[in-house]
């Protein structure tokens, strides 16, 4: 028999899948929180990088300037015209027409040179890297978003319809389960809660006329508060919705321009 579990805003689930779920979200959160801490590690590693470019090309720019302003000291005993240099043959110091000294150097950057890829969006040259973004430590509820912890379930149970003389399996019934209190008949459409001193499911009918009344648990003769209740969160097929929080929508014709 399945065990069913409750958060406190009504929805169910079953708990063999709910805690695999949890476990499974903790080693996600893990793993992303991992990703997030070496990544922030590369970043802050680059900006020392940086820094320590910025400090050298400002300490080089220096020296430069200071070399510039000083001037060569001048022989005074040497008053002849400086001796003209020496014309060297164009093998030793000019290329030859057409070709320059990092024509090899720049063909060989050229093929190593990895391309940028334009039929990958990551690789183009416009495309930045992606930058992961610090994941949340609390696992939350796949249906309501909400913070969702192990200790805020609740188990609950469902009394069954007992009929001696059907002897067909539970999965096979349309009608399997009924108010604890009333024995109604419950369905995908009937509204229900539970209360959380008996942790039975009951009708919200039954609630409304007879439990709040008193507000006293009739299955436990226990004083029970609002807070006890727990309405039921029903849900949808893969057709419809529960018609809960159903909205109409109004279309008009629009005019489009030609």
């Amino acid at each position: 028999m399945y065990v069913l579990l409750c958060r406190p805003d009504g929805w169910l689930y079953d708990k063999e899948a709910i805690l695999e779920y949890i476990l499974h979200q903790k080693k996600e959160i893990a793993r992303k929180m991992k990703e997030y801490e070496k990544q922030k590690k590369q970043l802050e590693e680059e900006e020392v990088k940086k820094n320590n470019q910025k400090t050298q090309t400002s300490l080089k720019r220096f020296a430069e300037t200071e070399n510039s302003i000083t001037t060569k000291p001048i022989n005074p005993f040497t008053n002849g015209p400086p001796a003209k240099k020496q014309k060297l043959t164009q093998t030793e110091s000019e290329p030859m027409p057409g070709c320059s000294k990092d024509s090899d150097d720049s063909s060989n950057n050229t093929t190593t040179k990895d391309l940028p890829s334009f039929w990958i969006p990551s690789l183009t040259p416009d495309a930045k890297p992606t930058l992961v973004k610090k994941p949340s430590k609390q696992v939350l509820c796949p249906m309501s978003g909400k913070p969702l912890k192990v200790k805020d379930l609740i188990d609950i149970e469902f009394v069954l319809i007992k009929d001696k003389d059907d002897k067909r399996s539970l999965v096979t019934k349309d009608a399997r389960y009924m108010c604890a209190v009333t024995h109604d008949v419950l369905s995908n459409s009937t509204p229900c809660a539970i209360l959380k001193t008996s942790r039975k499911v009951i009708t919200m009918e039954c609630i409304n006329k007879l439990i709040k009344k008193d507000m006293v648990d009739p299955l436990t003769e226990t004083k029970i508060t609002d807070s006890d209740i727990i309405q039921l969160q029903r849900g949808g097929t893969g057709y419809a919705e529960t018609g809960v929080d159903l909205y109409a929508k109004k279309y008009r014709p629009v005019m489009m321009a030609s």
